[in-house]
């Protein structure tokens, strides 16, 4: 069984892919540079899109992407929230997929709602030297590379129906009807 891997602190690469999603990317990484553990407001829909989903479902879908053999792209913890940075358009694409496999109909809470946050969003977003005594902000998979890859919306979709089957039984047959009766054929002559 894989599990992702423990980088909490982004490279140099990973901080100038980071900066590259600001308005003023050389002023975010001067900023990092005095203040090494500030967290910033970044927009998303053109460098990345996020997935947020609440952390122990979050950590159940980032276990599913790892499991696969697919991995993950960045991965943040913030507020009780995981934050999975997807391909750009992921945000836009995933709710209709979600809607097709009829997410959150089971009105359960092994099935929560995700927030997909895309072009005209913007989500805080660790330091890359995030670590516990920073405001909660930290990476529990830090970026590493200037072009780190992102999965699409099916791939993320894959990973929360694989989260979400773990942790509830899921049936295509409708429950049994508990009146009906029922006769043991096993003993026929």
């Amino acid at each position: 069984m894989s599990s992702a891997p423990n980088v909490t602190r982004a490279t140099r690469d990973g901080a100038v892919w980071l900066a590259s999603a600001a308005t003023y990317p050389r002023s975010t990484l001067s900023l990092w540079e005095e203040r090494p553990d500030a967290p910033v407001v970044l927009p998303c829909g053109t460098v990345f899109d996020v997935v947020s989903a609440p952390a122990v479902f979050g950590r159940r879908m980032l276990d599913r992407l790892w499991d696969g053999g697919l991995g993950s792209g960045p991965v943040a913890l913030f507020r009780g929230r995981v934050l999975l940075f997807a391909a750009v358009g992921t945000a836009q694409r995933l709710p209709s997929l979600l809607a097709w496999e009829e997410w959150g109909s089971a009105r359960t809470e092994a099935v929560p709602p995700l927030l997909c946050h895309g072009t005209g969003d913007a989500v805080t977003v660790p330091a890359p030297a995030a670590g516990e005594a920073c405001g909660g902000a930290r990476w529990l998979v830090a970026p590493e590379t200037r072009h780190p890859w992102l999965p699409g919306p099916e791939v993320v979709l894959w990973a929360a129906v694989r989260a979400a089957r773990a942790a509830v039984r899921i049936s295509i047959f409708p429950p049994a009807d508990q009146d009906a009766n029922v006769y043991d054929v096993s003993r026929r002559r």
